[in-house]
């Protein structure tokens, strides 16, 4: 098998361990079905279907009562999962696939969910603020609430466009085209079924504002995504206690260094070599690969054109 029929087969095994898109994908889904199924028991069982909102739906969305909140915290996180509408579900997921699949290729495994955590919490954040800052709002505090995924998914969309906006897409036509165009029309359409309402259209603002500034700390040498992932390592490690804790890696230097190195190493190439590497860039993206990583790649690549 050539590198890059390795490299194809790799990034589209989709059912593969830890594939973050898949993930995200499956929980909005599942918890989109859950809740219908429940709302079906409601309509065939005889029950007040008019209960099922205030008694079922509503312990997922976010209220906009910080009283109310302080009764369901866990809120603020399972109201960027929860659609009522189905139109609003599949929306969401395939502009989610578009936009993640992208940023995961470009960026690794472990930055896509990190991205849409910390969109949805910011847009909740910002729901929650101007629903007590504008007058005309604060009446309606107690039947305000927060759902739907469209802050996280534009947070996601925000940080793939700033990685690469000239990040072709569609290449069969003309070549491609350039993510900032499907960014643009995204957001337009985004922006466009909120109508007149103020709170919503923020919460949208500041899940991109979120995505935009994740992207510009990583490249400044903050990476937003580290406590999220080492909160999420823990409770893997919870579940799986013989799993060896992930050491930390540094650099090991055996002579003074000082310029250039006394020899240059050339590596051997071995197909263990190349599927570890491809590892890598599958969990931590290309940008991450050393020079000696990436010129194994250039030098496994000839030998599979020759």
């Amino acid at each position: 098998m050539s590198l890059s029929e390795e490299k194809s087969r790799k990034k589209m095994l989709l059912g593969a361990d830890g594939n973050a898109l898949v993930n995200l994908v499956v929980v909005i889904a599942v918890a989109f079905v859950l809740l219908k199924f429940v709302l079906v028991i409601y309509q065939l069982g005889g029950l007040n279907v008019a209960a099922y909102e205030p008694n079922v739906f509503n312990w997922f969305a976010m209220p906009a009562s910080l009283e109310k909140l302080l009764t369901r915290p866990w809120t603020i996180i399972t109201s960027f999962f929860v659609h009522k509408e189905v139109i609003s579900m599949v929306a969401n997921l395939l502009w989610l696939w578009m936009f993640g699949y992208i940023l995961q290729d470009l960026t690794g495994n472990r930055k896509l969910v990190p991205v849409f955590l910390y969109g949805g919490i910011a847009g909740a954040i910002a729901f929650t603020g101007m629903t007590y800052l504008l007058p005309k709002l604060r009446p309606l505090i107690d039947e305000s609430w927060y759902y739907n995924s469209n802050a996280a998914v534009m947070a996601v969309a925000v940080a793939t466009t700033t990685v690469a906006p000239d990040y072709r897409i569609f290449p069969m036509v003309n070549g491609g085209i350039p993510l900032w165009i499907i960014s643009a029309i995204f957001v337009i359409v985004d922006f466009a079924s909120i109508g007149t309402a103020p709170a919503i259209f923020i919460s949208h603002l500041a899940g991109g504002i979120i995505g935009f500034v994740f992207i510009y700390q990583m490249r400044r040498g903050s990476d937003w995504s580290v406590p999220i992932n080492s909160f999420f390592d823990w409770v893997l490690n919870l579940a799986n206690p013989d799993k060896p804790a992930a050491k930390k890696k540094r650099d090991e230097f055996f002579y003074k260094v000082s310029g250039k190195a006394p020899f240059t190493k050339t590596p051997h190439i071995t197909q263990s070599r190349i599927d570890q590497i491809l590892d890598k860039i599958n969990s931590q993206g290309y940008h991450l690969l050393t020079d000696e990583e990436k010129d194994i790649l250039r030098r496994a690549a000839n030998e599979d054109d020759l």
